[in-house]
């Protein structure tokens, strides 16, 4: 086994390492989502404090790790003989991105079934993990059943399993630890709020703090063992601590002035439901054990809410997560104290009004504030309302035509975001699991069967009692039963849904920048961002406006990045629609290479005028007839408005293969769309 880096050799994060070990003490905290770019050692302090973890007494034999001293009545090797049990060190267990559910819970042994007769569990994942530690890298990236499955086994304590005739319970407690890149998309808010702590964790940008981070590591690849024993005395002296804090755990109060802050930390951050009360408190609790200490106080309810509530604020994906702190501590030492003023006060309660801001970390930025970007754009927004002058006037308020070649126009602010008609790509495909288009999958309703590629997960027991009937004289089957070999068995395949890359193609030229009409441009593409991230797409975005396009986003599973990308979008100039949809075809066409089996919707927002370089027209539309030669899906979104309209957006539509929708039939309830449904649906019938 390779020696694992030093959990105190590394270099600040004081937060991350914190978070872990709170865990490590009290593992009904819930875990630690950590958060951060890629090289933040992220991965290298969660594998450093699996070796701190005490070692653990196990029966002897027991698949699920029953502890001697009060196995698991329902455990499925048991009933287990008392006294016979063995030590281990606790287990750091990996959950892989790609795993399937049968790897995550377990499942029946299917080819011991049929051969054998019997019903045979074999345990997975959750069951290694059990009173150890669950590590998910890249937890973002996990299809969300998966993620669903996880959390409730966390959540519970335990993993039941009810699938092919088996039906199983067993224990599953773990420090269950995630960790992902922002960049890469964000967790469902349902999802969040099932961690218990949360930690963002950022590369140092202090010249002798990063010297030092080097010098460890250069030290440890070296000579790993070296420097391991170089630690050691500090090492120990943390594992010491923890089993210390667990013992001292049982004996911590909780008083009423304390739940109290607690109570109206999360009230006045408006969280939703009760989860984050209960985390608060547990986490408060481990960090006066932490401290060896009997009493919360004050500075642990103040940490607590720094750890457990900026993944519970957010209100869309959208939402930057963190909190106010001075609004926190404001919150902090109102309620704090006020036992002296309880008709019925507790005299053992503990002090809290100066506990607040002493002790705690002091006042960190966490970019809740205002942000330039939208004070820029708001005061942009209302000098164009109060303007006498046309936004595509000219400077001196002189009118100038569409797509003239004036100069570039501030960004406008998008208008508020609605529920969008669904957009899908017909087909059926076999993409990454998401929630837009048919797709064959691991999971949804049985489709037919085929012969297991591989490891036989879903079993077709119609279709493999088919394969093995015609074969029986010939095998000598005797008696009634069915004689089945491995040739025989088919698979199962199903039909759920994939994800998608929906790739914004926006024209952001000057025939587009009238500032009322650029607000609902940017509103709608901003929900079909939000329909994206809830149907767990990949999103790019490609602008094109004076003489060029530009991939203002490569494909990304952040929307987040592509909604601040849209925000801040300039407009002005002519419109080069070919070059827009030239460059949008490229971004395509790499995006293949690197993701063969995710399918592309190619959304264009556009009034359709093309007026940028020579024959703008017909160059379009060479451009878009690649589109629809290649058979890729693609919507254009009909931004024309007034009294005489050209239809030009309708005619792209038809060259791209693809079909056209205003900004009004968009909308989920809207009835044009709802007219233009029910009148396609008629045709079709007839």
């Amino acid at each position: 086994m390779s020696t694992p880096f030093p959990f105190t050799a590394v270099v600040g994060q004081d937060d991350l390492r914190l978070a872990l070990l709170l865990n490590a003490v009290s593992p009904a905290v819930g875990g630690v989502l950590v958060r951060g770019e890629k090289g933040t050692a992220k991965s290298t302090a969660v594998r450093a404090l699996a070796a701190l973890m005490p070692a653990l007494d196990v029966v002897s034999g027991c698949r699920f790790s029953c502890d001697p001293d009060s196995p698991d009545p329902a455990c499925p090797d048991g009933p287990h003989e008392p006294g016979a049990f063995e030590t281990r060190p606790a287990r750091m267990v990996e959950l892989p991105v790609g795993a399937s559910e049968d790897r995550l819970v377990g499942a029946l042994d299917i080819e011991r079934a049929l051969a054998e007769g019997v019903k045979a569990f074999e345990p997975g994942l959750l069951a290694d993990a059990h009173r150890g530690i669950l590590y998910v890298d890249e937890v973002n990236l996990l299809h969300d059943h998966l993620v669903d499955l996880l959390l409730d086994a966390a959540a519970m304590g335990a993993s039941y399993v009810e699938r092919e005739g088996v039906s199983v319970r067993h224990a599953a407690r773990f420090l269950l630890v995630g960790t992902m890149n922002p960049e890469e998309g964000e967790l469902r808010p349902q999802l969040l709020d099932r961690f218990g702590l949360t930690v963002e964790v950022a590369a140092s940008r202090e010249p002798d703090r990063r010297v030092e981070v080097v010098r460890r590591r250069l030290a440890y690849d070296d000579d790993p063992a070296g420097f391991a024993e170089r630690w050691a005395d500090e090492e120990s002296a943390v594992r010491g601590r923890i089993v210390a804090a667990r013992k001292l755990l049982p004996s911590v109060r909780l008083g009423d002035g304390a739940l109290r802050q607690i109570a109206a930390t999360c009230a006045a951050f408006e969280v939703d439901g009760m989860r984050a009360d209960i985390v608060m408190a547990r986490t408060a609790t481990a960090l006066a054990a932490w401290a060896g200490r009997t009493d919360v106080l004050a500075e642990d309810v103040r940490q607590a809410a720094l750890l457990a509530l900026p993944h519970r604020r957010r209100r869309n994906p959208f939402d930057a997560p963190g909190i106010d702190e001075d609004k926190l501590d404001e919150t902090l030492e109102e309620f704090g104290g006020q036992d002296d003023e309880d008709p019925d006060p507790d005299p053992d309660g503990p002090d809290g009004g100066d506990g607040g801001g002493d002790g705690g970390e002091p006042p960190r930025s966490d970019g809740d504030g205002p942000r330039g970007d939208d004070t820029t754009a708001g005061s942009d927004a209302e000098g164009a309302a109060e303007s006498p002058a046309s936004p595509e006037s000219g400077k001196d308020g002189e009118p100038q035509p569409a797509g003239s070649g004036a100069g570039e126009q501030s960004a406008v602010r998008a208008a508020e975001p609605f529920r969008t008609k669904v957009l899908s790509v017909p087909g059926i495909g076999e993409g990454a699991a998401g929630r837009r288009s048919r797709a064959r999958t691991e999971h949804g309703r049985t489709t037919g069967a085929r012969r297991p590629r591989g490891a036989l997960t879903k079993l077709h027991l119609a279709a493999t009692v088919m394969a093995a009937a015609p074969h029986q004289r010939e095998r000598g089957r005797t008696g009634r039963g069915l004689v089945v070999r491995r040739d025989d068995l088919r698979q199962a395949t199903r039909e759920g849904r994939e994800g998608n890359l929906v790739l914004f193609v926006v024209d952001a030229s000057g025939s587009m920048a009238a500032r009322q009409r650029m607000s609902a441009v940017k509103g709608a593409v901003l929900s079909l961002l939000l329909d994206a991230y809830q149907r767990r797409d990949k999103v790019g975005l490609v602008s094109f406006r004076g003489a060029a396009a530009d991939v203002a986003l490569p494909p990304t599973s952040s929307v987040d990045a592509a909604a601040v990308r849209l925000e801040s979008l300039p407009t002005g100039g002519r419109t080069p629609l070919a070059a827009g949809l030239l460059k949008a075809h490229d971004v395509l066409r790499v995006e293949r290479l690197r993701d063969p089996a995710r399918r592309a919707l190619v959304v264009v927002v556009t009034d359709g005028r093309a007026t940028g370089g020579p024959e703008p027209v017909a160059l379009a539309g060479r451009a878009a007839r690649l589109f629809a030669a290649e058979g890729i899906a693609s919507v254009v979104v009909d931004c024309e408005a007034g009294p005489v309209r050209l239809g030009l957006a309708g005619q792209l539509a038809g060259e791209l293969g693809g079909t056209a929708v205003t900004l009004d039939e968009l909308r989920a309830d809207s009835i044009a769309g709802l007219v233009r449904d029910v009148q396609g649906t008629s045709r079709r019938a007839a």
